[in-house]
């Protein structure tokens, strides 16, 4: 092959793989994360709130029965 033709033959190629590189698309995003799983409110909450109120209310009323 002369060095004519080799020219030829190399930009042929450059133009071809430029095509190939440019039909190529980029892979979709990835999907976004699922949320976290919720946490239940089980009885403790309202246990807790109900000890709350029995406490406060304890804590106003008990001052009073010293005097």
């Amino acid at each position: 092959m002369t060095i004519q033709n080799k020219r030829i033959f190399a930009s042929i190629l450059f133009v071809l793989i430029s095509f190939v590189c440019l039909s190529q698309t980029a892979p979709p995003p990835p999907a976004p994360p699922s949320p976290p799983p919720g946490f239940p409110i089980d009885g403790g909450v309202i246990l807790g709130a109900i000890f709350a109120l029995c406490y406060g209310a304890k804590k106003l009323i008990a001052p009073n029965l010293k005097k």
